[in-house]
């Protein structure tokens, strides 16, 4: 079984999903069957290599609360990770630009140790205060879990053509992330439609059974049949064009489209 995760390297709630995805699978019979890849999702692309000032202003900022509430969600936050066994220390964090830090994590994972440089990196930032946009601190981290100097160098130095090929898996991991949020859009807009165009079609069928009298089952049949292929048929190129929608940049706009030009609802998403 093949599980993809995606998330930043300095996300609190990240590392405590991945504590309780570990307490799950240890519960699991067939745990030693599930492959886990990490893939790459950068909460702020374009940090810069350190954020300078106090994290929680930053925070405050960012989302539109004061400092104090702030501090209060970092200790609430530090409480929920305390009780997966965690150490968050927000007082001492660095922030900073993700982007290297992730390009370390999928090197590791060609030589199996994905899992462990992501944990690594993650204690890192949020319970040791170390800075992982740092390329030192980086080297001495993967050298810690294992990871062969040269090619350490190498990926952060950008030779290899590291730089292009890390920005082309950055891009399409957060191409896939976006698809699949498109798809849980989608889905449920395309299944909206097809309700409410039965519900649509039932309605008037009832309609047309008062105007034309009863009828019997063979000629009830038919008409069920022959009303369910109209609407089958109306609505096959519309879920065609949503289907393909979900794998576009604007996929979850189409599905907002989709809803109001049919008056689907809110309650329906």
């Amino acid at each position: 079984m093949e599980v993809e995760i995606w998330s930043d390297i300095v996300c609190p709630w990240c590392y405590v999903g991945k504590r309780r995805f570990e307490a799950g699978l240890a519960g699991f019979e067939h745990a030693g069957d599930v492959h886990v890849t990490w893939r790459s999702f950068e909460l702020d692309p374009q940090a810069p290599h350190e954020r300078e000032g106090d994290l929680a202003k930053h925070l405050a900022d960012k989302y539109g609360m004061s400092v104090e509430q702030a501090h209060a969600a970092e200790h609430q936050m530090t409480e929920t990770a305390a009780g997966e066994g965690l150490d968050f220390r927000f007082g001492i964090a660095r922030a900073g630009n993700t982007f290297d830090g992730h390009r370390i994590v999928h090197l590791a994972a060609e030589h199996g140790l994905q899992d462990a440089m992501k944990e690594r990196i993650l204690r890192a930032y949020l319970s040791e205060g170390e800075l992982i946009s740092d390329a030192e601190t980086l080297t001495r981290l993967a050298a810690e879990i294992g990871l062969p100097a040269d090619e350490v160098a190498e990926t952060l130095a950008g030779r290899r053509g590291e730089t292009e090929r890390a920005e082309a898996i950055v891009a399409a991991e957060s191409e896939k992330f976006h698809e699949w949020q498109a798809s849980l859009e989608i889905a449920p807009a395309i299944a909206s439609l097809r309700a409410r165009a039965e519900e649509i079609r039932a309605a008037e069928l009832r309609k047309a059974e008062g105007l034309l009298g009863r009828l019997d089952e063979s000629q009830r049949n038919a008409v069920e049949a022959m009303t369910a292929q109209i609407v089958n048929k109306l609505l096959h190129l519309p879920t065609v064009r949503m289907k393909q929608a979900a794998a576009a940049a604007d996929g979850v706009i189409y599905a907002d489209a989709v809803r109001h030009l049919f008056g689907l609802g809110e309650d329906e998403r």
